[in-house]
């Protein structure tokens, strides 16, 4: 994996994954300022809105002590004292707050400096890119909880989906990942598109799965209208048989897909 990523429209970098992070972030806090954040959150089951910022903060302020250190191994997460507030009318500037040494640290840095990371990129600019996925994923959740339509830029929503498949194979925690593979080695094919814009193809193989930019359809096809709908569906914010998509192919090999590929 390089220290770039191109589609097309925009030129993925650390320094751009950290612009838009800082803006993700922001965008999350004012989702939820002000708001009861005693409210579940249906696509986190278990969590409320509370245990969603508390979560995403704590994993903003754990993220800038990895990339600040420039750790070779694991920080323990729960060694990172969130100081999550009291009150939940602070909860928002607390998120806020969290941006502060996490975008600092990714600007100190440079995005091919070594450190520890969970995926198959072990230098900074995996940090950058993670990090800004990770928080608009979560926005999205907050705002589906509130009933609001979550809408995230194109450009970021298109690469979230491409970073998906990145670190689909790495999220070792799920044992179902290690099924992704193909059982009869014919190489089944999934194929994610939205807009007119070349999606991605997934290809099982005996070892796994590989993917590719390409807008060809596959042994079973998912259409959405737009990327942030194709987002959703990816990390399993929305049911693929709901009225946002068009399955085409082999429904079955998608539900079968939908059981496993879980970050």
């Amino acid at each position: 994996m390089r220290g770039r990523w191109e589609v097309p429209g925009v030129e993925w970098t650390h320094r751009a994954h950290t612009e838009a992070l800082a803006r993700e972030i922001e965008a999350f806090a004012r989702a939820v300022r002000g708001m009861d954040l005693d409210v579940p959150v249906p696509t986190c089951p278990g969590w409320d809105l509370r245990e969603l910022v508390r979560h995403t903060g704590w994993v903003h302020r754990w993220a800038a002590l990895v990339v600040r250190t420039r750790t070779p191994e694991l920080i323990d997460r729960t060694t990172v004292d969130p100081k999550f507030p009291a009150e939940d009318r602070e909860a928002a500037d607390w998120l806020g707050a969290g941006a502060v040494p996490l975008i600092s640290a990714l600007r100190d840095a440079g995005p091919a400096e070594a450190v520890w990371s969970w995926g198959g990129d072990r230098h900074v600019r995996f940090w950058s890119r993670r990090q800004l996925h990770e928080t608009a994923v979560h926005r999205a959740d907050a705002e589906l909880a509130l009933g609001r339509e979550p809408v995230i830029d194109a450009e970021v929503a298109d690469d979230g989906v491409a970073e998906f498949f990145d670190v689909l194979p790495y999220a070792r925690w799920n044992r179902k990942v290690r099924e992704l593979r193909a059982g009869d080695g014919r190489g089944e094919t999934l194929s994610w598109q939205y807009g007119d814009r070349p999606g991605w193809v997934v290809t099982l193989t005996p070892e796994g799965f590989g993917h590719e930019r390409s807008g060809k359809p596959g042994d079973v096809t998912v259409r959405a209208a737009n990327a942030t709908d194709l987002l959703l569906a990816v990390w399993g914010r929305r049911p693929i048989d709901g009225p946002r998509y068009t399955v085409e192919g082999d429904a079955s090999l998608l539900t079968w897909w939908t059981g496993r590929a879980r970050v």
